[in-house]
This record gives C-alpha cells, sequence and structure tokens, in this order.
C-alpha cells in the first residue's frame, strides 16, 4: 500500500497516540527495541561517533564529561528514529531502510538477471511491491522485449498464492503494466483497514465481533493507467458464523456477514424451505445460517440461506438484478482416473438428450415458479457441459432458466433471472 509518509511523521509528533490501540505485539515490538538500544550495537554505534569527533587536548575529565555526552546524545537520536520507526497508528512501520532506500530490499535468485534492470527500474519494483503489495517477493525472472520495448520482472511462481507480474518500459524505467497478488495472516493487514470492521458490519446488522481470520490482495495496472490499484478481501468467522469485506483501494465496496433470522424476510425463509423440498423430493434441512452481502459495485443485495449441509437458496435484489436460486451445493465431479473418463464422463453430459432434462426440471419449476417450461426454448453452451439455459420464446417475457443437471440426469440447481434480457 502506498505511504504516507507525511501522514505518519504528522502522528509520530504528537503525544499520547490515544487514537492508536496499543497491543501486546505493539509492547513486544517496543521491548525489542529497548533491548537492542541496551545491547552492545547500539553501544558500539554512539562510541564510534565518539571516537572521529573527540578532541585529544582537551584535560581527562572534560574528555569523560563529553563522551558521557556524546553518548546521551546518541542514544536519544536512535531511541527517536526506533519511535518513529514502531508506532503508526499502533502499528510497526517498514525499517527505516527499505522506506529511504527501497532498493536495498529487493530480493532475488542469483540467476533472475537483474543486471537487465537499470537503477530507476529497481526502485520502481521495490516500491511498486512495497507500497501496493505490501511485501517484496523474491525476483525469480528478468526478461528483455525488444519488440515491445518492455522488461518484464517476474516474482514468485506464477501458480502460487504470492506472485508478481511487472512490465517497465526499457527506455525511461516507469511502469506500465502490473499484475501482483499475496494471501496474508489478518494481522499482517493495515490498520486502517481492520478498524472499520465492527462500523461495516454493524452496518449489514450482522455480528460486529466477527473475527478475521486471513486477507488477500490483488494489485492491477493496465496499460494507460497511472498507478496501479489494489483490491483486498478480509474473511471473518467466528463460533456464530462468517463473513468477507472488499475493498477496492481504501474504499470497502462489498460487506457480508452472518445475520439472525430476525433480519429476513419469514416469507423468504418460507418460500426457501418449499424451493428445497421441490429440488430434493424431501423435507428441508433444518436453517443453518443465514449470510446477507451489501455489494456497492453491482448494487446488489444478497441473503443466503443454508439448510443442512447440502443446500442453499439465494435471492439477489438490486436496481438491475433479480435473481432467485435454489441448489445443492454438496453435488461432486467423480472422482474418475484418467483423461479418458473424465473427457467420457463430460461428454455424456453434453449429449444429455433435451426432452430427458426437460422431464426433470419442468416439474420441479412448476412446483416453485408456477412456470410452463413449455414456452421456453433450450440452448446449450458446450464450455458448460451439465448446464443448460431456458429462454422464452415470448418477447414479453424477460427471464430466464439456468439449470444444472447430473450425470443420471439429476437436477441440482435451478436459477430464474428476471432481468436477464433487458
Amino acid at each position: 500500500m502506498k505511504h504516507m509518509d507525511d501522514e505518519w511523521e504528522k502522528v509520530v509528533r504528537k503525544e499520547p497516540f490515544a487514537a492508536s490501540p496499543f497491543t501486546e505485539e505493539h509492547k513486544q515490538n517496543v521491548l525489542r527495541q529497548v533491548a537492542w538500544l541496551k545491547s552492545g550495537s547500539a553501544q558500539k554505534m554512539s562510541g564510534a561517533g565518539d571516537k572521529s569527533a573527540e578532541p585529544k587536548k582537551l584535560p581527562t575529565p572534560h574528555r569523560r564529561g563529553l563522551r558521557s555526552r556524546r553518548a546521551v546524545m546518541a542514544c536519544t537520536t536512535i531511541a527517536a528514529v526506533a519511535a518513529a520507526v514502531i508506532l503508526w497508528n499502533g502499528q510497526l512501520v517498514e525499517p527505516v531502510i527499505e522506506t529511504v532506500y527501497p532498493t536495498a530490499a529487493l530480493q532475488y535468485t542469483d540467476d533472475a538477471g537483474m543486471s537487465l534492470l537499470t537503477d530507476k527500474m529497481k526502485r520502481n519494483v521495490a516500491v511498486t511491491m512495497r507500497d501496493y503489495l505490501g511485501k517484496q517477493l523474491r525476483i525469480t525472472k528478468v526478461q528483455d522485449l525488444p519488440v515491445s520495448g518492455r522488461v518484464s520482472v517476474e516474482a514468485g511462481k506464477e501458480g502460487d498464492a504470492e506472485y508478481a507480474l511487472i512490465w517497465l518500459d526499457a527506455a525511461t524505467g516507469n511502469l506500465r503494466e502490473v499484475e501482483m497478488r499475496r494471501e496474508m495472516a489478518a494481522n499482517e493487514l493495515e490498520h486502517r483497514y481492520l478498524r472499520q470492521i465492527p462500523s461495516l458490519l454493524e452496518g449489514i446488522k450482522s455480528d460486529p465481533t466477527l473475527k478475521p481470520i486471513s486477507a488477500r490482495r490483488y494489485v492491477k495496472m493496465k496499460q494507460g493507467q497511472e498507478k496501479p490499484v489494489w483490491f483486498t478481501t478480509l474473511f471473518l468467522e467466528n463460533s456464530r458464523g462468517r463473513g468477507s469485506i472488499e475493498w477496492t483501494r481504501d474504499e470497502a465496496v462489498s460487506v457480508s456477514g452472518s445475520v439472525s433470522s430476525d433480519t429476513v424476510s419469514q416469507d423468504l425463509i418460507t418460500e426457501a424451505r418449499m424451493s428445497i423440498e421441490a429440488l430434493s423430493g424431501e423435507p428441508a434441512p433444518d436453517l443453518k445460517n443465514i449470510i446477507f452481502e451489501q455489494n456497492g459495485k453491482t448494487l446488489e443485495d444478497t441473503t443466503d440461506l443454508y439448510f443442512g449441509d447440502r443446500y442453499l437458496v439465494s435471492r439477489i435484489g438490486g436496481m438491475f438484478s433479480d435473481k432467485y436460486t435454489v441448489m445443492d451445493f454438496q453435488r461432486e465431479i467423480p472422482d474418475l482416473e484418467t483423461r479418458e473418463e473424465y473427457e467420457l464422463y463430460f461428454e455424456k453430459l453434453r449429449n444429455m438428450k433435451e426432452s430427458v432434462i426437460r422431464q426433470n426440471a419442468a416439474p420441479v419449476i412448476k412446483q416453485i415458479f408456477k412456470i410452463d417450461l413449455d414456452l421456453y426454448k433450450l440452448e446449450r453452451d458446450p464450455n458448460t457441459p451439465g448446464m443448460v439455459t431456458f429462454l422464452s420464446a415470448e418477447t414479453e417475457v424477460y427471464h430466464t432458466f439456468k439449470v444444472r443437471y447430473e450425470e443420471d440426469a439429476r437436477i441440482t440447481m435451478i436459477t430464474i433471472d428476471a432481468n436477464a434480457n433487458l
């Protein structure tokens, strides 16, 4: 994330940091700094400064007093720097060396090809990972791309959770494109995000005591953009429920969390039970959890009702959305041994007769939505075996059905989209 040097310097100058939480972890950071100040390293630093500037002709008592005063000044200076490093909203700020000289923090393998990078390129790579990803990933490959006039820098492995790919202008060293991602423990996330959790959850009537578990960050910069954009997702959980919060830059754009059944329409819960009974042919299990999501990006509100360990009913509503889904989410692709067996399995799904799909889907749709499927035509997508779409043959009817079926033609999901063709 982008550093705010001017901001943290203002805070450091203030006392007594009343707005910043001071946890046990922060206490230990301070104690480590104090221990270092008392160690031989701190004394050596102060002693080295004394020797170079010590007047040789002063009387012994004066020399002794001067050394003592300079030692105090050196330790005081070190303590001031340590305080600036330790505290920023109650968190440990990046090491001073990375702030002042970010290139020194670069990590790379011996065969990465770092000689292709200019000093400006190295600085841009280091600052980009530091400010937006929050971590220096080990550079594994640097490649010259003369056709496009770029140099690419790859850090980490493409299939791993932590990975970065940065394109630089070969002539100027400026950023051209960026793609980075990482996973982090909850305590690694910046405090400015963590302090928003209770109020955001309360805003959707969820449990404000949900605890941060882990977080993910994704950074993207397309050609033509001036700066990267970062996206952060935080996952929350406790013994009573779960949730998540998404930020674009520093703005919360989506908040979800477990809510009480009292906050949900009882008609929706009753309708959900009837939908599960129609889909499964059995009584609906007990309602286990309700998760409500408010999404500012799509302008949608989503209510997910979980019954037992396998059924989900989801209602999505918004300015441009009106969807309802009933699903058996425990369906699984069979555990086959060879590629040929998987190909045969998917081929069987693709070749499922339309009459068989209709025969199994029509009664469920009729029972839940009171709609005759004969008025709809079936469409297939070869890239999504096991899924078909039913479109209305009447131009004044805009909604569609998506139906998922299994190898034995059992229906495991039905979604109605009332605004599909608007």
